[in-house]
């Protein structure tokens, strides 16, 4: 018969549930903030930023026939189409509004990922962008648009 006395059983590093509890904790936060971003939040489409907000949703989902919508009327009726370059995995972000009694000028920050990127993180390129909008009766709508986001060129006479 051996005569050792009985080890109790080993107990867990102490050290080692607290890595992996950080660990877990902060993988739980990261799906939290993930799967509760969502959209951006809408703004009122009767401000010149709500306008510009739709619009350019539009042109960036190719609905070019509601992006029109968002046009002074000269310029969506005589629309002449516009190749723009491609706007897939472009994101438009609000920088300014100045606004005035008739008119208003609202300036963004277009932002278009090429590709998956390299070590650093995607390849992007930014570009700062007015649109300007006049009034309508009592409603907003786009007199110009940034290059990226034109769908819509005047007639020429």
């Amino acid at each position: 018969m051996d005569a050792s006395p009985a080890r109790p059983p080993a107990r867990p590093d102490r050290t080692l549930l607290i890595i992996v509890g950080v660990i877990a904790a902060l993988v739980i936060i990261a799906l939290v903030v993930v799967f509760t971003r969502g959209e951006p939040q809408s703004l009122d489409e009767s401000t010149p930023e709500g306008v510009v907000q739709r619009y350019s949703a539009a042109v960036i989902d190719g609905d070019e026939e509601t992006a029109k919508e968002y046009l002074v009327d000269e310029l969506a009726e005589g629309c002449v189409r516009l190749e723009g370059p491609p706007v897939d995995g472009m994101r438009v972000t609000l920088v300014e509004t100045e606004e005035r009694d008739e008119s208003a000028d609202v300036r963004v920050l277009m932002a278009i990922s090429y590709g998956g990127g390299g070590p650093l993180g995607p390849d992007e390129s930014q570009e700062e962008g007015e649109f300007d909008l006049v009034r309508e009766g009592d409603e907003w709508r786009i007199e110009t648009a940034p290059w990226p986001l034109t769908i819509c060129q005047p007639e020429m006479p």
